[in-house]
């Protein structure tokens, strides 16, 4: 009987430990793009309004949420195979991806436009000016899909946007594309003189979401009802008001 009890007694814990690791959710994220996830330089941290969002969601759900920072052209592939739960990364919501995870639905609304030396300010004021040029954009971003529509255009791709912010300053491409609010966080967080990006030149406006895995339809209702619950309780302009400045 004492046997009988102990057995049962390993069993009850083994389900209570795979219960609550079922609960931990590992998010991956790209972590050089501000201000929706960059590692911050005093605590060596990664912040940002993609991981307050969704820490803020798996406290509403109950989700124990782990952070694994990865390459952005590694996200989807990571999801796909589920090395990790879910992606929020500044990931705008494609046809193309819908085909290979499932979106949450959207969260923010970002268009692409230009960064530019100072120097060529009024040289390069829409997409199309860029016609012929070379253009630096992040791999595997919107940024890079909108580079690839310029007629003629010679595309660079960097891992990061940061990369290709020091390869636009060192004129190794005419311009570079990628979302609105990262040009706008990078310009005022570093005092950066030598760049201005180009507001009027902006396309593509579409919704960023979380993926998760296409197999995972209960983690997507979970996201959901959380980002449902940070709106109608105002957490979420709360966070919008922090990063943006709006």
């Amino acid at each position: 009987m004492k046997l009988l009890k102990h057995i049962m007694a390993l069993a009850l814990c083994s389900f209570v430990y795979s219960a609550n690791a079922a609960d931990t959710i590992i998010v991956g994220t790209e972590p050089t793009f501000a201000p929706f996830g960059f590692i911050d330089s005093k605590t060596n941290e990664i912040v940002g309004f993609d991981i307050d969002l969704i820490n803020a969601i798996g406290k509403e759900e109950k989700l124990n949420i782990k952070i694994e920072p990865m390459p952005f052209d590694g996200l989807i592939p990571s999801l796909m195979s589920s090395s990790i739960d879910a992606v929020i990364s500044g990931l705008t919501i494609t046809e193309e991806r819908q085909k290979q995870v499932l979106f949450s639905e959207g969260y923010y609304v970002a268009a692409q436009d230009l960064m530019i030396r100072k120097e060529d300010l009024g040289k390069y004021k829409a997409m199309n000016d860029l016609k012929g040029k070379a253009v630096c954009a992040q791999i595997g971003s919107a940024g890079a899909d909108v580079a690839a529509g310029i007629p003629d255009a010679r595309v660079v791709t960097f891992n990061t946007m940061v990369e290709a912010f020091m390869e636009l300053k060192r004129k190794g491409c005419d311009a570079s594309i990628t979302g609105t609010p990262v040009n706008q966080y990078y310009l005022i967080s570093t005092g950066e003189k030598e760049l201005v990006h180009v507001p009027e030149s902006a396309v593509n406006a579409k919704q960023l979401g979380i993926a998760v895995n296409k197999k995972n339809t209960a983690l997507a209702d979970k996201i959901n009802d959380g980002l449902k619950k940070l709106h109608e309780k105002g957490v979420y302009d709360e966070l919008y008001r922090k990063w943006f400045n709006q």
